[in-house]
Formats: C-alpha cells, structure tokens, sequence
C-alpha cells in the first residue's frame, strides 16, 4: 500500500511540471490529480524511477493526460525528466483564458532542468481556432516561450495560423 502511495505522489509532482507546459489553467494546479494505471513500479528511494504502466489516465482539474506509460526519474529526491509513451501519448487542457489546447505523439520527453517538453513521432499541438503545429518532433522550451518543429524523415512541418478575427469567431 505505501508503493502505491509513494507512486502517486510522484506522479502528482510529475504532472504539475506538465500541467506548467501546457499554458494550464492557473487553478488546476490546486486541484486534486487522479491517477490510474494498470500498474506500477515505483522506487521508495530519492534516486530511482517510477514506472506507471496499462493505460495510464491522469486528471487534474482540466488537464488530462492518457498514455501506455510514464517514467519519472528522480535524482536527489527531485523529479529531473518524465517520460510518456503511448499510442499516442494524449494531452488536453484548458488555458486560463477559456481556450483548449490539445496535444497528441508517439512520445512526450519532459526534461525539468531545461524546462523543454518534446513531442516526438507524429506530433500535434492544436488550439482550436488558434491554430496548431505537427510534425515528427515538436520541441517546446517552457523558458524561453520558443517552439521548434522538425518534419519526420523526410516529412515536412506543418502550421496553421488562424487570424485574430476568425479567433473570435471560433470560440
């Protein structure tokens, strides 16, 4: 019982990390997080990992991310990187503003000592009405505000900007 304590503390401090990325909702952060999975393996050390695996379902106000697993790795008793995989990793939120955003790949790499979240292997981020980004690897440095899009062999990027006045329009 205590594992299974221990493991969801861990991924409560993991998600509030990717909750930051996402732009989330200022409140969600206070909410209480719901974490499912078909199972875990989880280290009761500061240095270790902690492995969520079978349909991982996490929620946290509006913030809800599905993948096959998370690996949160852990130095010193801090979270360092995360990581999603799944078929495909899902993330959705709303932003403060009223906005969504939706985000889908393959893998999502969550570094916290560079604060960078990567999307690899047919990545989408999308803001309805905003507009969105896809490619093979989508880089995200939560620092600088700067995102980098790469196509996937010999794929392109591919962006699409909505005007401000269809913005209004679409909410």
């Amino acid at each position: 019982m205590s594992r299974r304590i221990d493991s969801l503390r861990w991924s409560a401090l993991l998600l509030l990390g990717v909750a930051a990325f996402a732009g989330a909702r200022t409140s969600d952060r206070s909410q209480p997080m719901n974490v499912e999975a078909g199972g875990s393996d989880c280290s009761v050390s500061d240095t270790g990992q902690c492995i969520l695996t079978g349909d991982v379902h996490i929620t946290q106000g509006t913030m809800v991310i599905r993948a096959g697993r998370a690996v949160i790795h852990r130095a010193n008793g801090d979270i360092r990187r995360v990581q999603f995989t799944g078929s495909p990793v899902q993330l959705t939120q709303e932003l403060d503003d009223g906005s969504k955003i939706n985000a889908r790949a393959q893998n999502v790499d969550y570094d916290m000592a560079t604060d960078t979240v990567v999307f690899t292997g047919d990545a989408l981020i999308d803001q309805p009405g905003r507009g969105n980004i896809a490619g093979g690897r989508i880089a995200y440095n939560m620092r600088s505000g700067q995102v980098q899009g790469t196509g996937e062999g010999k794929g392109r990027v591919k962006m699409q900007f909505v005007p401000k006045g269809a913005q209004q329009g679409s909410r």
